[in-house]
């Protein structure tokens, strides 16, 4: 959490690029992955809706936008995930290496596969690290983004008052915090925004339903999303929320959830109260819920983006995540920090 015409000649540059040498030949005829026959049929409730209930896993190895090594390919070819998927397997064996979270894990393999970079080394600057027994494996598709929309597969650029913001942040998380405010909303216990994308640690999600509502409890911090699914209108604007105030709706065997009413800030530390989310649930098979997630805040982006995240069932249960706000974590950081102000403070007066 702690989070980028030669056009033929330019792709199968790329894609030779990426393939072990011994692959070269057979990767002038590769094709793009294919995806199956749908001949599968969603269970349902005793109500006669889809049946999404159970633990969902979230371990995409797939980054939210495209790497630019990677631009104009929406897809990678089946040679070329096999090679990132035992290249992962290598650099991330279970406790002889550093971890890796979120997109770095695809940044790195990428990189190693291409022959840029060797190995990987946590660069987090924090005291002490993870080593890989945290990391969990991870799945390995061959889409080069989550984004599907802009067709680019990258983030629509930040209004000038959001990336305002976002150095603002930037520059109180580099220094001394003079409180709590200082640090991030996921440090402190509060929230991991809503929807949350982080993958490949803690990234569980338990769905229950009922006739007249559908509940998505997450494992980070612990939220749970009562979303009634009775038609009642939103919330009155003036009262905002951390995980924004939901509605939902069934389009068919799809799950449509309407939220609205976020304080600012909760989505990736730039949204603004005028953030709408669109989530969209389908089970496409038995292994697959397929979650796509459309933002729209015109105070932080120039234009709404979509993104597509395949959940895989699992049978672990999810246990609390014993994380509150105000804990002795946080109590030891601004503790360390005015520590610290007194040792320059000393140390200015010795000069």
């Amino acid at each position: 959490m702690r989070f980028r015409t030669l056009t033929f000649v330019a792709a199968v540059a790329v894609a030779l690029s990426l393939l072990p040498a011994q692959a070269l030949a057979q990767s002038l005829n590769a094709k793009p992955a294919k995806t199956a026959t749908q001949t599968w049929t969603a269970p349902r409730t005793v109500d006669g809706q889809p049946d999404l209930q159970g633990v969902w896993a979230n371990n995409s190895a797939t980054p939210l936008e495209r790497p630019k090594v990677l631009e104009g390919r929406a897809l990678l070819t089946e040679q070329e995930v096999a090679a990132l998927r035992k290249k992962a397997g290598e650099l991330f064996d279970g406790g002889n290496s550093d971890a890796a979270f979120g997109d770095s894990v695809f940044e790195s393999v990428l990189a190693n596969v291409k022959g840029t970079r060797s190995g990987f080394k946590s660069i987090d600057g924090e005291t002490g690290d993870y080593s890989s027994v945290w990391t969990v494996a991870r799945d390995w598709d061959n889409r080069t983004s989550l984004i599907t929309d802009p067709a680019d597969g990258r983030l629509p650029p930040m209004t000038p008052q959001a990336e305002q913001k976002q150095r603002a942040v930037a520059a109180a998380r580099s220094g001394r915090p003079s409180g709590p405010e200082d640090r991030s909303l996921q440090e402190r216990c509060i929230s991991y925004g809503s929807p949350q994308l982080v993958a490949g640690y803690q990234s569980y999600y338990q769905i229950l339903q009922t006739s007249t509502s559908v509940v998505i409890l997450t494992e980070m911090i612990h939220d749970a999303r009562v979303i009634p699914m009775d038609g009642r209108p939103h919330l009155p604007p003036n009262i905002l929320t951390w995980t924004g105030d939901a509605r939902g709706h069934w389009d068919g065997d799809t799950l449509v959830i309407d939220s609205t009413n976020y304080r600012p800030g909760v989505f990736r530390n730039v949204s603004t109260e005028k953030l709408h989310v669109v989530e969209r649930f389908t089970r496409t098979s038995a292994d697959t819920l397929q979650w796509e997630i459309t933002i729209d805040d015109p105070g932080a982006w120039t234009k709404p983006w979509t993104a597509m995240i395949p959940l895989r069932p699992s049978k672990k249960a999810i246990y609390e995540y014993a994380c509150h706000e105000g804990n002795y974590g946080l109590q030891d950081i601004l503790a360390g920090a005015r520590r610290e102000e007194k040792a320059s403070e000393a140390s200015e007066k010795q000069r």
